[in-house]
């Protein structure tokens, strides 16, 4: 009887650590979430680097050493929703 309990408990302690080899913190399911994760965030860490560029892009272009009209005028009539009478507007519904 010594040795069954024996052997059961050895069994019940591989399956334990299995499962949580599979399932644990750690284990194999929590590798591929990682990864998933890894994936996601670099994505979004190129979209917000692009993003930064064009802002710090559009920010060069109002300085006052190297001031563009064009961005200057585009930037007044938006700030102050201003629309010339020979422009052409472009309506467009957000999904």
């Amino acid at each position: 009887m010594t040795g069954l309990a024996l052997y059961a408990i050895a069994t019940a302690l591989i399956a334990y650590f299995g499962v949580n080899a599979y399932t644990g913190r750690y284990g194999l399911n929590a590798r591929q979430e990682l990864d998933q994760e890894i994936v996601q965030l670099t994505a979004e860490l190129a979209r917000l680097k692009s993003e930064r560029a064009a802002a710090e892009h559009r920010v060069s272009s109002l300085r006052s050493d190297r001031l563009d009209p064009d961005m200057l005028d585009e930037r007044t009539r938006y700030q102050l929703d201003y629309v010339h009478p020979r422009d052409i507007v472009r309506m467009t519904t957000s999904n």
